[in-house]
């Protein structure tokens, strides 16, 4: 999808002809070396995947506010001083809800499932946009507690609660989003992170599993006649923030969605 959206940027202007994108595979071991050598080759940015994106954040010159409070970097921009660290998974998830279910976080009641890294920087999100309230659910009390307490600085009056997925509570709002940051789903055996016909009327769902497009949950969903995307949108969009952020440019996100879609097609 960056290639697609470097292509559409160059014929609009010829600097950015001689752009790519690659693709690495370093061990996380071996970052804290790579980091330094891909700044001295010339590169402009980098994107990071999981472990690396918390092993980063302690080896980069700069963060982002975004990224402080979620902890993790997914995208570094070049500075002449090394690089600043970013997080543009909360903008992407932002951007996707919005277009695809056409859902502002800001004024809405937010379920959220999972107390990881993706579900911190999407709780992040929600609270910096002044979401009604958030209610995360996560099966492993102890994770679920850290991330609460973790969060509870940035809520500022922000109702935010934890719950049992598998006992949710009567409490849970009608007419929310429910977004999934578990990695239930992955494999296409797997239960639903939550049975859905024990929550409130009204619920939109976002899965940000994209691979396979069409989960357990989403299954269940559109068995509802809810409302539901899965998490393709924010994939596009997260990276085209960070193609935006190394360029200074509007990189076209249609674009990027029809070549990341087939590429998807493909696997």
């Amino acid at each position: 999808m960056h290639r697609a959206a470097l292509v559409a940027l160059a014929a609009a202007d010829p600097r950015f002809a001689a752009w790519n994108y690659f693709r690495f595979d370093i061990p996380p071991g071996e970052l804290a070396a790579a980091l330094p050598e891909f700044h001295a080759a010339g590169f402009v940015g980098l994107n990071l995947t999981a472990p690396h994106k918390v092993i980063a954040f302690d080896l980069v010159a700069e963060i982002a506010p975004e990224a402080r409070a979620v902890g993790a970097v997914n995208t570094l921009q070049r500075t002449a001083n090394g690089w600043r660290g970013h997080n543009t998974d909360g903008h992407g998830l932002a951007a996707a809800l919005q277009e695809d279910l056409g859902v502002e976080l800001s004024g809405a009641a937010v379920i959220l499932l999972g107390a990881g890294g993706a579900a911190r920087a999407a709780a992040v999100e929600c609270l910096r946009q002044r979401c009604a309230g958030l209610w995360i659910g996560n099966r492993t009390r102890p994770n679920l507690d850290a991330l609460l307490a973790a969060l509870r600085p940035q809520a500022g009056g922000i109702p935010l609660q934890g719950f049992d997925p598998a006992e949710p509570p009567v409490s849970l709002p009608a007419g929310a989003v429910l977004i999934n940051a578990t990695s239930a789903g992955l494999n296409t055996a797997d239960p639903a992170p939550i049975a859905l016909r024990r929550l409130p009327a009204g619920l939109s769902v976002f899965d940000m599993i994209y691979n396979p497009p069409v989960t357990p949950l989403l299954r269940e969903t559109a068995a509802l006649g809810l409302r539901h995307a899965n998490g393709l949108g924010m994939l596009v969009h997260q990276g085209a923030q960070a193609l935006r952020l190394w360029s200074g440019a509007g990189p076209d996100v249609a674009v990027m969605r029809r070549a990341a879609a087939a590429a998807l097609a493909e696997l």
